[in-house]
């Protein structure tokens, strides 16, 4: 179950990032963000979160003004310092189905990817497609300063997905769901079938 629940989040991170390149013009090396971290006697070793959009590589001029407002307003939002808002130049996004777990090597390693998001200048986004997400874990990540938008249709793009989906992105992602839900709950069943009739 584990397992399946790992693939529905990675099915959700290729989304996102399909999604930004359809409607944000982006390309594919724009639409991902990573970085080194080097230690002291061990190897560098490379991280990534699961999309960004830099606002220079937004080529749709009507959807570059809506990012560029909606970063204004979630950098507002987080109370950071006006210099820091000016300098942001993008948002670095950790797309989620759902948060269930309090695994705190997790969410030390969450934090730490904000930090390094905004020494590059990104603004952190933990983008969750669905409202499960224990409240003792969204507090901490709102204190590291993460805009935190859950899975819910209502709202307002500082704290929805799909509202920021619809409004900021140009996409109503919510609606893909209604539509092909009878589809994807078939394709879930059948696979949970096959992996639990197997010996």
């Amino acid at each position: 179950m584990t397992s399946v629940y790992r693939q529905i989040g990675i099915g959700c991170q290729w989304v996102f990032v399909e999604i930004l390149k359809d409607f944000l013009g982006l390309d594919e090396e724009s639409a991902k963000w990573s970085y080194t971290v080097r230690s002291r006697g061990r190897k560098s070793r490379r991280l990534s979160l699961d999309g960004r959009i830099p606002t220079d590589g937004v080529s749709n001029a009507q959807a570059k003004q809506r990012i560029i407002r909606w970063l204004d307003s979630a950098a507002r939002a987080l109370e950071l310092p006006a210099t820091s808002r000016r300098n942001l130049q993008g948002a670095v996004f950790e797309v989620r189905q759902g948060y269930k777990s309090k695994d705190s090597k997790r969410q030390n390693a969450d934090i730490a990817n904000a930090s390094n998001a905004y020494a590059y200048r990104y603004l952190p986004v933990a983008l969750l497609l669905s409202s499960q997400i224990d409240e003792d874990v969204a507090e901490r990540y709102e204190r590291a300063r993460w805009l935190l938008l859950r899975g819910t249709v209502q709202g307002t793009p500082l704290d929805s997905a799909y509202v920021f989906f619809r409004e900021v992105i140009g996409y109503d992602l919510a609606g893909f769901f209604q539509r092909n839900s009878p589809a994807l709950k078939q394709q879930v069943e059948t696979v949970l079938r096959k992996l639990l009739s197997e010996e």
